[in-house]
């Protein structure tokens, strides 16, 4: 997995914060003062304890709440709402009556694409993510594997700049989540998209990623940042190198 760390920023995060207030009227810090760039084509992931803020990173970069204070811009200007951005959920959050193709195809339907071009849109991002058999099925009929893997398809589908994923792997089986991360890698080679990713798992973080942003409890902040350089192809052989080790010892002792 290739990436120059001397790209240009996508996304620029310059002191964002973030505050709720809860039921009884409490005001709530969820993020204190974050500044990060995220590089055009990197693999970022943000790792850190439950309740840190690193979903609620996401959905302010997805546009989905508003930052309290600071800002975030893109490169080149104001964010295409719905289509710069992708986003997959922990959950699958599959339309239960549509089969997979459907699914996958919805957004495009939903942005005015022609039925033609959605459809072999659909049918390549079924391909690219194994499931080039299985269009017609309904979510019910795959395993949790497999609904994720259309999950990560309809999220790609309609070429987004960044793609944002909150623990996509973290309800599968350890066996399934080491085939999902080698997908997950040759879908970024093939797609060339900018990956955002919150996982709990810090071997996940090590073996994906081209840097690692560690978050402190709450309210969260950018405590370290780390770029990995890793050499090589990501495969199972990078988890009986030194270094890979050397690194997961370093992000454990940061995370306590």
């Amino acid at each position: 997995m290739k990436h120059d760390p001397t790209s240009a920023s996508l996304v620029s995060i310059d002191a964002v914060t973030k505050f709720y207030r809860t039921r009884d009227g409490a005001q709530v810090e969820a993020l204190s003062p974050v500044t990060l760039d995220i590089h055009d084509g990197e693999f970022l992931s943000l790792i850190g304890p439950s309740g840190c803020g690193k979903s609620t990173l996401l959905r302010l970069l997805a546009e989905l709440e508003t930052p309290t204070s600071g800002t975030i811009r893109w490169r080149d200007g104001a964010v295409k709402r719905g289509t710069d951005i992708g986003f997959v959920f922990q959950e699958p959050v599959l339309l239960p009556w549509l089969n997979i193709r459907d699914n996958v195809r919805f957004p495009l339907d939903v942005f005015g694409v022609t039925r033609s071009e959605a459809d072999d849109r659909a049918a390549a991002m079924l391909a690219l993510v194994g499931l080039k058999d299985f269009g017609k099925a309904l979510p019910k009929e795959l395993s949790g594997g497999m609904r994720q893997r259309a999950s990560i398809a309809r999220a790609l589908v309609y070429r987004p700049r960044l793609v944002l994923m909150d623990e996509p792997f973290g309800a599968l089986d350890l066996l399934t989540r080491d085939r999902m991360n080698d997908e997950l890698l040759r879908i970024k080679t093939e797609t060339a998209a900018t990956i955002v990713f919150v996982t709990h798992s810090i071997d996940e973080a090590v073996y994906l990623s081209n840097r690692v942003a560690v978050m402190s409890p709450r309210p969260g902040r950018i405590s370290a940042l780390h770029t990995l350089d890793l050499g090589g192809e990501r495969n199972e052989t990078l988890k009986d190198n030194p270094e890979f080790h050397r690194w997961l010892s370093l992000l454990r002792r940061e995370l306590k």
